[in-house]
């Protein structure tokens, strides 16, 4: 009679995707930028108010979004399909701190912009210089 190696059980080992997925996941993430809630690449540089280049390439950089956001639970459009310019939309369905990010590339490099939630724009400047006229 044989018996599995060093084993009492007669079951084989199985490996756990779970395990996997989320050591990715953390290999990703680790050090990743936070800016407004929104998980941005290591190795962007910032270029702008919420606007960022990627180090990486468009399909690299959607990529590392997938692993960070995944297509289930955070959807994706596509905004621009023309030659030389390609740019995708992911949502934020929970509404808290950003409504999205738009990545594009263009001029053969690829940026990410962090679209805020409308309540955050910035306020309209009054007219302080114009005094205000009363009519009768």
């Amino acid at each position: 009679m044989t018996r599995p190696l060093d084993s009492l059980r007669p079951h084989f080992y199985k490996a756990r995707p779970l395990g996997a997925v989320l050591l990715a996941l953390w290999a990703t993430a680790s050090g990743a930028e936070l800016v407004n809630g929104a998980q941005i690449p290591d190795g962007a540089q910032k270029v702008g108010e919420n606007r960022y280049r990627a180090s990486r390439d468009f399909e690299a950089t959607l990529d590392y979004y997938k692993n960070v956001y995944p297509t289930s639970s955070y959807p994706r459009r596509s905004i621009v399909n023309q030659p030389g310019v390609k740019a995708v939309h992911i949502s934020n369905p929970s509404g808290k701190n950003f409504e999205g990010l738009n990545i594009y590339e263009a001029n053969e490099e690829v940026r990410i912009y962090v679209v805020p939630l409308q309540g955050a724009a910035k306020p309209a400047k009054k007219n302080e210089g114009k005094p205000v006229r009363k009519t009768k």
